[in-house]
């Protein structure tokens, strides 16, 4: 009887046991990581997306991008005007500080995409970073960024 009452313990035990060390293995392999200012610098980012919809760039309009540069310098523009500050990183989230702005007056649907990505670049932004791009979610919107990055 101890026999067959050990089989049946290592028969049930098995399967849970491996299915333990496989759940685990699935987490190793895609650690999240912090986002970190060397992750950031010296890449250049296209705006593709607000709120999981594409953009519309109207042809007198220039694309909205985001640049950082050496020390979490952060230019592009908007959507409109371009824009500058100081990139900061803090606890998963992202914002530039003190952000300035040049003051041109674009036509209808460019002021509506400077307005959110001014918006959320200004305030803090929980941050995501892939190969291919940046994600910026904020309270109100969420901006999808590609990676361009330009040749130095």
């Amino acid at each position: 009887m101890k026999i067959f009452s050990k089989k049946v313990l290592a028969a049930v035990a098995l399967p849970v046991l491996m299915t333990a060390c496989a759940a685990n293995d699935a987490k190793q392999e895609e650690p999240m990581k912090a986002v970190t200012a060397q992750d950031l610098q010296h890449h250049n980012w296209n705006l593709v997306q607000i709120d999981g919809n594409p953009i519309q760039i109207e042809e007198q309009s220039e694309a909205p991008r985001l640049e950082i540069g050496e020390k979490m310098t952060a230019n592009g523009n908007a959507g409109c005007n371009n824009f500058f500050g100081q990139g900061e990183l803090k606890d998963g989230q992202f914002r530039i500080e003190k952000m300035g702005m040049t003051m041109k007056m674009c036509p209808g649907a460019a002021m509506d995409i400077e307005r959110t990505v001014s918006q959320t670049l200004s305030d803090w932004s929980e941050i995501t970073v892939t190969q291919n791009g940046l994600e910026l979610k904020g309270q109100a919107h969420t901006l999808t960024f590609e990676l361009k990055d330009w040749v130095n």
